[in-house]
């Protein structure tokens, strides 16, 4: 060994990791969201309403529009 302890050694790792990675989120999540990000969460819950997931008999999965007459994904 040399030298180093187990958070030493995890610190030098972690350091290479963040070079490549970028650093890691540090903003906290119990914060009050923004009006931007309200209306960002209503947008896309509103989006994420027009689609339905389809399941083949063979296990897989495919989003489809709910509406019938629109053929854009298919």
């Amino acid at each position: 060994m040399s030298g180093e302890n187990f958070a030493q050694m995890l610190m030098r790792v972690t350091g290479k990791l963040r070079f490549f990675y970028g650093p890691a989120n540090r903003s906290s999540a119990t914060h009050e969201m923004t009006e931007e990000n309200k209306r960002l969460l209503v947008q896309r819950e509103a989006e994420a309403q027009q689609f339905e997931t389809i399941t083949r008999p063979d296990g897989s999965t495919y989003v489809v529009p709910k509406n019938p007459g629109d053929q854009s994904l298919r």
